[in-house]
């Protein structure tokens, strides 16, 4: 899973694998809290109302040179 949520006071959660079985990790400002089997585990550690997804966008491509900008000879 390459999924985040991030909430209040440090919060993180997310999706790994730990003994082959998929879980969802919670950490607080970089240390782990628990590995969860579950959301309603996920939710006795933070409020779930809490978290936002991190969406990663692709990267944008370099653009080599700028377009020529020309005027219209419709309006000359």
């Amino acid at each position: 899973m390459d999924r985040r949520w991030v909430g209040v006071d440090g919060y993180e959660v997310v999706g790994v694998v730990r003994a082959g079985r998929q879980v969802l990790r919670v950490r607080r400002n970089g240390w782990m809290v628990a590995d969860c089997t579950s959301v309603a585990e996920v939710a006795r550690h933070v409020d779930l109302a809490d978290l936002c997804e991190v969406v990663e966008f692709p990267a944008r491509r370099r653009i080599e040179a700028p377009a020529a900008a020309g005027t219209s000879s419709h309006h000359r």
